[in-house]
């Protein structure tokens, strides 16, 4: 299973990186809180969360190796570059995918993985484990973006989809920025272009369903954004956020993940569990027609369904935003 990796110098608009719903409202570091505000989630639903978290990180595998090795080249010549990172962190880590690539790309260098999920803490320990990593990647559960901070000053930041799920981003990308040692690079990935896995037509309900599915999520999360905690209405030119936060833009880059049908049974399942989770999300954003059309397409029996259709396929490209720390950030 080894998709097709484009990529290119293109800076990111900010449109959708995906359909995925924004987190409710007490989310943190990027991991959906439940069915609703304050909730906590359920335990199977939570499962079933972790899992897909897993399975699409997995699938974005070669794109976050991709990534860890541009960000290598930032720092300039390779054994240069190798000695001038010795401390990392991957915050939002989720199952430590990301925390194993920038691992593998800067070998001299301690990872700290940093989510608010114990459970996918420990898939990240796992992993570490079974790739011989263990000595290398640590974890360390976190909540709010004061806390980022507090792991001492490192070389390096990955953080991917975490500062969307906060009310002001302004505000945590300047906690991010105050991890950084000076020469530090601070790496964002926000935003990009959101998933596309049907045609145009797909032979049942009306065309253009993905069009109508990701124009429900982008108000969906426009609605979800305005009742986070301490929500701040900014300008999604990261590039300026980062400048904004005391960093020097260091450049900007999409990179493009592709897998063309037919597609494997992992790349289906994970389609399947993202259209079971927009149909209980965006409920009555949907018309009638549409919702039929989404349960058609959910039906595991069915030759129309997404888990055997042989027209579906995956293309999402994902841009990553960096700026470095130049001089000591001033203290308030």
């Amino acid at each position: 299973m080894t998709p097709t990796q484009r990529t290119g110098g293109l800076d990111s608009e900010a449109p959708g990186a995906g359909p995925d719903p924004e987190p409710r409202a007490g989310d943190e570091l990027g991991i959906q809180a439940g069915p609703g505000a304050g909730q906590a989630p359920e335990p199977e639903a939570e499962l079933e969360a972790e899992l897909d978290a897993e399975l699409e990180a997995e699938l974005h595998a070669g794109f976050l190796a991709e990534a860890a090795h541009w960000l290598h080249g930032l720092f300039g010549p390779a054994d240069r570059a190798t000695a001038a990172v010795g401390r990392i962190l991957d915050v939002g880590s989720g199952p430590g995918m990301a925390s194993r690539a920038l691992a593998d790309a800067f070998p001299r260098a301690q990872v700290v993985a940093v989510d608010r999920s114990a459970a996918l803490l420990a898939r990240a320990e796992a992993r570490a484990a079974e790739h011989g990593l263990a000595d290398r990647i640590t974890t360390r559960r976190a909540e709010r973006p004061e806390e980022f901070a507090r792991s001492g000053p490192v070389d390096l930041i990955w953080t991917g989809n975490v500062c969307r799920h906060l009310g002001d981003q302004q505000a945590a990308v300047r906690s991010l920025a105050s991890a950084l040692r000076p020469g530090g690079l601070l790496a964002v990935a926000e935003r990009g272009l959101p998933p596309r896995f049907l045609p145009r037509d797909i032979g049942i309900g009306r065309p253009g369903l993905q069009a109508r599915l990701d124009a429900a999520v982008e108000e969906q999360v426009t609605a979800r954004r305005s009742r986070l905690p301490g929500a701040t209405s900014v300008v999604e030119d990261w590039p300026c956020l980062l400048a904004s936060a005391g960093l020097v833009p260091a450049g900007s880059r999409t990179f493009l993940i592709e897998f063309p049908a037919p597609l494997d049974v992992p790349v289906r399942r994970h389609l399947h569990t993202r259209l079971h989770g927009l149909l209980t999300d965006l409920g009555e954003r949907l018309d009638l027609v549409d919702r039929l059309t989404v349960e058609q397409l959910l039906d595991g029996d069915s030759c129309t369904g997404v888990l055997w259709r042989p027209d579906a396929f995956y293309l999402t490209a994902v841009t990553v935003h960096t700026a470095r720390l130049c001089r000591p950030l001033a203290t308030s």
